[in-house]
């Protein structure tokens, strides 16, 4: 994996790993498994619009031809005349703990920045996840407090940590 991070459009042949990576339990990871839900709400999605619509998308992260995860980002509305995009970013087990998280922040606020006019980016991880939360850090997020009680995994409710990264903030470091 030594070629340089990128996001890609998913193509017909990346849906089992989309389901993967959000569907099996050896796969999803510690934070990740919520349970089986809308088995088929990948493929759903890729026919009705490829996984990119104005209300959010999905891309493919790889390296070269080493695909490594998703990221994802949906419409939050903020007011009545203003929204904001909500992200995570999932990869697979083998791409955990070597930076490329951190990369797929960056190149995805890039992205929403470069093409919408959402002022604000969201990210949430439940208080356990470290690594995640270092990796939005590293990413130029910032750290805005906890959220009591805020998911459901694995028969408990769980505080979530919520991070924000402004348009107006210094931009994201690089991807590399």
């Amino acid at each position: 994996m030594n070629a340089p991070l990128e996001l890609r459009r998913v193509a017909e042949d990346d849906l089992q790993l989309l389901e993967d990576l959000t569907q099996d339990p050896q796969t999803t990871g510690e934070f990740q498994g919520c349970g089986w839900n809308a088995l088929r709400r990948w493929r759903r999605g890729w026919q009705e619009n490829g996984l990119i619509g104005p209300d959010g998308g999905t891309l493919v992260v790889s390296a070269g031809q080493d695909r490594l995860g998703l990221v994802n980002w949906r419409r939050r509305p903020t007011t009545p005349a203003a929204f904001c995009w909500e992200i995570g970013v999932v990869l697979l087990p083998a791409a955990r703990g070597r930076g490329f998280g951190t990369q797929a922040h960056r190149l995805l606020a890039r992205y929403l920045f470069a093409h919408t006019t959402a002022h604000r980016i969201e990210a949430a991880t439940e208080t356990g996840s470290l690594a995640e939360q270092r990796a939005l850090e590293k990413a130029g997020f910032t750290r805005e407090g906890v959220m009591r009680g805020i998911g459901w995994r694995n028969g408990a409710w769980r505080d979530g940590v919520g991070f924000s990264l402004l348009r107006t903030d210094p931009p994201p470091g690089p991807a590399a």
